[in-house]
């Protein structure tokens, strides 16, 4: 990682703070650009601000409780005001490929109970499609080759994701297949189709979620603001 993109995730990120006010409940993400975002959120709560959050990963729950961020759970909450998290890729229509990280699941619900959902990234993450990075699918473990296999009936190949030669498991004790779908012409019809696969649990595609994208290019700001998100 080029010390300039570190450098603009970190712009991106105390940017997307500067939204946050007092009282507020707070949706942390989940990723290499959030963990700059839980880091600013928590010279915030020490130089006196009030708020809680919500993490969307035991990750990011252990980072909030070093900060000294209060925390709350999902459950004990009806909606939240703002979350910052980052993505994989995105493009000008508010279509991201999220989950790199492994928490899509716990960061799309975390996403549907927020008012304002806003996506921090550095300038390598805009492209003009999805599809370069491949696609996370969390799956129940009792399904993983029968998704396998309906995957390929809609164009993907996927592979079980790793990590020191065990399969990987996220926070809710699922897998994750990381597909590829080559260059994606219409997230939309393909999120549609995931959705209708059996023991898929969620998958990566956030169309239409996000209000507000916060990218920063070298030391510029560039924001996109959604009107009409889902």
């Amino acid at each position: 990682m080029s010390a300039q993109t570190e450098s603009e995730k970190k712009l991106a990120a105390l940017e997307a703070v500067k939204y946050i006010r007092d009282g507020m409940t707070i949706g942390l993400g989940t990723g290499s650009t959030a963990f700059y975002a839980v880091g600013a959120i928590g010279d915030l709560v020490k130089q006196g601000m009030q708020i809680k959050a919500v993490p969307t990963s035991v990750q990011t729950k252990q980072l909030a409780r070093s900060l000294h961020i209060p925390l709350v759970e999902i459950n004990e909450v009806n909606e939240i005001d703002i979350t910052i998290d980052g993505a994989d890729e995105f493009t000008t229509n508010f279509e991201l490929i999220k989950g790199g990280g492994g928490a899509l699941l716990r960061e799309k619900v975390v996403a549907s109970l927020t008012k304002e959902n806003i996506t921090i990234a550095d300038s390598s993450k805009h492209v003009q499609k999805l599809g370069k990075f491949k696609l996370p699918v969390e799956v129940i473990p009792f399904a993983m080759n029968y998704v396998i296999s309906q995957l390929r009936g809609v164009g993907g190949e996927g592979v079980i994701r790793k990590k020191d030669n065990n399969i990987y498991m996220t926070d809710s004790k699922n897998y994750i297949i990381d597909v590829d779908f080559g260059l994606i012409g219409n997230p939309a019809k393909l999120a549609n189709e995931l959705d209708h696969i059996t023991g898929i649990v969620e998958h990566g595609l956030f169309i239409n979620r996000t209000n507000r994208i916060i990218m920063a290019e070298e030391k510029t700001i560039h924001q996109f603001q959604n009107h009409k998100p889902g």
